[in-house]
């Protein structure tokens, strides 16, 4: 351990020539001091430090070292020192080694006789004893083994031991632990001593360890923009390397930077940058280089993986062409050398999206994409991508517990739908067409969820000056293009479009069609059926396709019927509003398991036929492009059936509150009506070549049948016919009938067309001439509109009101044919038979005032003529002349 460095004691005695005003030699009686222990116990200058050493268990290595050299803190400097304080007083309670105290003890000692100074020698560098180390675990409570402990060779530096400074500065004597300018440090305040086994130097204030170099960094003048930006990991990077060596920029260095650069070095995000920037400036080559090994020149790699060329001049040394400032501040785990300019090779360092986000005030945004992980979205230059970014001011105001919480699925999202791909500018973007978003969604099958762009422009201006909405968000200000990024600033967070039932709520129109959907056990399931496009009929759709089978579809008896309807009006597929322009008729499939026609007409219409229903059922479609999680709502003007919902009159009766009815029609045998079959072999309806006819039956309610004997008028089943024929109508085929685009599909939704004095014959019209029905448009007392009244044509009654029934409801059958179906009405109309006197009398009348008017015209000829000969006459003069 002992190094063989000792000098004559002529040159020791010269020492301090160097400033004999200051120091002064206070040399211990030979007989009482052999040591520099026995120095130390026979000054009472230096009863601390004795201490110290007994504390540290240090007395027996001392002892041992021969040729050794102490710089001994004296009373006053220990008591100016509040953790050497401390350890005097007993009041810092550590394990028995005292690990710390022994390892700034050692800081104190050379393994050698100190050199002389001369006057022209300012400085000078000395290995202390001093071994720094990284305590790995726990202190042990027991000393190491086998006084005297010696210090162990290893550690932090290398295996090398610290450095220690030595300077003159004149007058002022000797200083120990000086910076690489001589200044700091504590002065010599009593002269050397040669002790026997060493020499002794007085100073007049603990000696500092050199610290960890993230401590040497933080305290550093030169440093405190590298200061502020270091994160927390790469001080932890700082502090737990060991044999670093580091050349690091002063403040002045860094001005070169970028200042979208600074701006995001001095976030809190920059981590990887400010650590790739330390790596450049960090040396890769084992052990710890001080300045001594620089010269006069030297290679050496960084961690980052480039050459630092260093060359040793005569006035100054350079480093890759910055100079160094200051060379060798100590540091427990390395060096650090300061150097004038940044060390960064030209382009290491790239201006990413983010650093220019950050710039711009999006700084709340950028640490959103940080708390899910889409920095990779922001941090590559080589990818196009479009940002639609929203400043703090913005998330200030709609932020907090309107977005999902940091680092959740939800947020990532939400982030993803902000991000488009391509460099898509102001005079690219198309009104309403659909960008790719960066959202991958389960419900789009692993596909890219779409955001809807609005142009609008006005006159005279320039495509560029053009303005432009994401999603129905404003733009606020210009865009910033940064190389492949263009970054648009909104006016609020976009919003990922949610399931579609959720996304139809707020529209007030589709209100019905959703109630039917969460009336059924579909809600949850269509919900989460992926790449599907709803097609929601408007509320008026329900009044429009007819109360009766409106009230038959959301009935509780009626749900499989209801279930199909709501699948028939979602595609298995996602069809944007693009899919219905390439050509005039396309078809596509169906929840449901069938298919509906979608029809363009040359006047831009665009209808959708179902697979059922009734011939000519149509719906016209407004492509809305309404985006969902999982594809796309439309809106239709009406609802469309499918050929899995069989509508028979028994349905609708049943829906029109017709029980009773229904009752008379199976007793009077023709219950065929109601299943929508054939009337049965034999029978006078099949003799009469009915067999695929359709009907519409007026239904009188169960209340209009109040006041009749039922009893009576069930036992009389030719009666019942009657009654059940008064309210037949046969119905025409009309599957051939083409649909136009300019026809409403309200005038295919009625069983037959309800106008004012339309007469349509009923089945009993065969067997009375009182067998046809009339419609009459009449206002209703105290409301708007009309209502429909329907009689027997012809008939004749005395109480008003009862020779007519209300038109309530209406229903459309979509058996026979498709043609037919319900009319609820509110009377019954009973098959009309005049009185004896009111059938006969009129033609009696009518013979017997054609006799009296035949009679009294031949008494008025008998008359005239009698009158004519009864009168005088008169001969001419002469006579009558032969030639009359």
């Amino acid at each position: 351990m002992h190094l063989s460095l000792t000098i004559p004691l002529t040159l020791l005695i010269s020492l301090p020539l160097v400033a004999s005003s200051q120091l002064s030699f206070n040399l211990p009686h030979p007989s009482r001091a052999t040591t520099i222990i026995d120095f130390l116990s026979a000054d009472k200058d230096y009863t601390s430090l004795l201490k110290l050493l007994q504390l540290a268990r240090l007395i027996p290595t001392v002892n041992k070292l021969n040729g050794s050299t102490l710089f001994a803190p004296t009373n006053d400097a220990i008591e100016r020192h509040s953790l050497w304080r401390a350890w005097v007083a007993d009041t810092i309670i550590q394990d028995n080694v005292h690990e710390q105290l022994r390892q700034e003890l050692l800081y104190h000692m050379l393994n050698y006789s100190l050199p002389v100074f001369s006057a022209e020698q300012e400085l000078q560098t000395h290995m202390t004893l001093l071994y720094p180390r990284k305590p790995l675990d726990p202190p042990s409570r027991e000393p190491p083994p086998g006084p005297p402990w010696m210090p162990i060779p290893g550690g932090t530096l290398g295996g090398q031991p610290q450095r220690v400074r030595l300077s003159t500065r004149g007058e002022q004597g000797i200083w120990v632990g000086v910076d690489a300018m001589g200044e700091g440090g504590a002065n010599v305040v009593k002269g050397q001593v040669d002790a026997g086994n060493g020499i002794l130097l007085g100073i007049g204030d603990v000696l500092q360890v050199p610290p960890d170099l993230a401590t040497i960094v933080s305290r550093h003048p030169s440093l405190t923009y590298l200061n502020n930006i270091l994160k927390p990991s790469v001080i932890d990077i700082l502090n737990n390397t060991s044999e670093s060596t580091i050349f690091l920029p002063v403040d002045s260095a860094w001005e070169t930077l970028d200042p979208i650069e600074r701006l995001y070095l001095e976030s809190e995000f920059a981590s990887d940058d400010v650590l790739s920037i330390l790596n450049m400036h960090s040396v890769h080559a084992k052990g710890v280089h001080w300045s001594d090994s620089f010269w006069p020149s030297r290679n050496l790699t960084t961690v980052w993986g480039h050459k630092l060329e260093i060359v040793v001049g005569e006035d100054k040394t350079l480093v890759s062409g910055a100079e160094l400032i200051e060379p060798d501040v100590y540091a427990s785990n390395g060096v650090l050398h300061t150097v004038s300019n940044l060390l960064i090779p030209p382009g290491a360092l790239q201006l990413t999206p983010e650093k220019y986000l950050l710039a711009l005030n999006c700084t709340s945004f950028v640490s959103l994409l940080h708390s899910v992980d889409l920095t990779w979205l922001i941090n590559s230059t080589e990818t196009q991508y479009t940002i639609l970014a929203p400043n703090d001011d913005v998330l200030e105001l709609f932020g907090g517990d309107d977005l999902p919480e940091k680092g959740t699925d939800q947020l990532r999202k939400l982030l993803s739908y902000h991000f488009i791909p391509g460099k898509w500018s102001v005079e690219n973007l198309k009104d309403k067409m659909l960008l790719e978003t960066a959202l991958v969604e389960e419900g789009l099958d692993g596909g890219r969820q779409v955001l809807e762009v609005e142009v609008t422009s006005e006159d005279g201006k320039k495509k560029k000056d053009r303005s432009v909405r994401f999603g129905d968000v404003g733009v606020i200000g210009d865009h910033v293009e940064v190389d492949n990024t263009l970054i648009y600033f909104l006016s609020r967070p976009l919003v990922p479009p949610s399931d579609p039932l959720t996304t139809a709520l707020p529209s007030l129109d589709m209100s019905s069609f959703l109630a039917a959907v969460f009336s059924t056990s579909l809600a949850e399931v269509l919900k989460q059926t992926p790449r599907t496009t709803f097609l929601i009929p408007r509320n008026s759709a329900f009044k429009r396709l007819g109360l009766l089978v409106s009230a038959h579809l959301l009935s509780v008896s009626s749900k499989t019927d209801l279930e199909n309807v709501i699948s028939h009006h979602v595609l298995d597929g996602v069809e944007y509003a693009r899919s219905f322009t390439n050509s005039s008729k396309q078809t596509f499939a169906t929840l449901d398991g069938s298919d509906v026609r979608f029809t363009r007409h040359s006047n831009g219409t665009l209808n959708v036929s179902p697979s059922g229903g009734w011939p000519g059922m149509h719906s016209i479609v407004t492509p809305r492009n309404i985006l969902t999680q999982t594809g796309v709502i439309h809106e239709l003007s009406d609802i469309i059936l499918p050929r899995s919902v069989e509508l028979t009159v028994g349905k609708l009766v049943k829906a029109a509150r017709g029980n009773t009815m229904a009752t008379v029609i199976t007793r009077a045998g023709m219950d065929w009506i109601l299943n929508g079959t054939a009337p049965p072999d034999g029978s006078p309806w099949a003799d009469a070549g009915m067999d695929g006819a359709g009907w519409t039956l007026l239904c009188p309610t169960d209340e209009a049948f109040n006041g009749y004997n039922l009893t009576r008028l069930y036992s009389d089943v030719e009666a019942l016919r009657e009654m059940v024929q008064q309210h037949l109508i046969p119905m025409p085929d009309t599957s051939s009938v083409p649909v136009r685009a300019e026809d409403d599909p309200l005038r295919t939704n009625s069983p037959i067309p309800l106008e004012d004095s339309a007469t349509y014959t009923t089945l009993e019209s065969r067997n009375s001439a009182y067998g046809d029905i009339v419609f009459r448009s009449a206002a209703e007392d105290g409301k708007s509109g009309s209502i429909y009244l329907v009689g027997i044509k012809n008939a004749r009654g005395t109480e008003g009101k009862q020779d007519w029934a209300r038109v309530l409801a209406w229903g459309r059958s979509t058996t026979g044919g498709g043609s037919g179906g319900v009319i609820q009405i509110d009377q019954l109309l009973v098959p009309y038979r005049p009185p004896f006197w009111y059938e006969y009398g009129a033609p009696v009348a009518t013979g017997i005032g054609g006799v009296i008017l035949i009679c009294l015209f031949f008494l008025g000829v008998r008359a005239i003529w009698r009158r004519d000969t009864t009168e005088a006459t008169y001969e001419p003069v002469g006579g009558y002349g032969e030639d009359d």
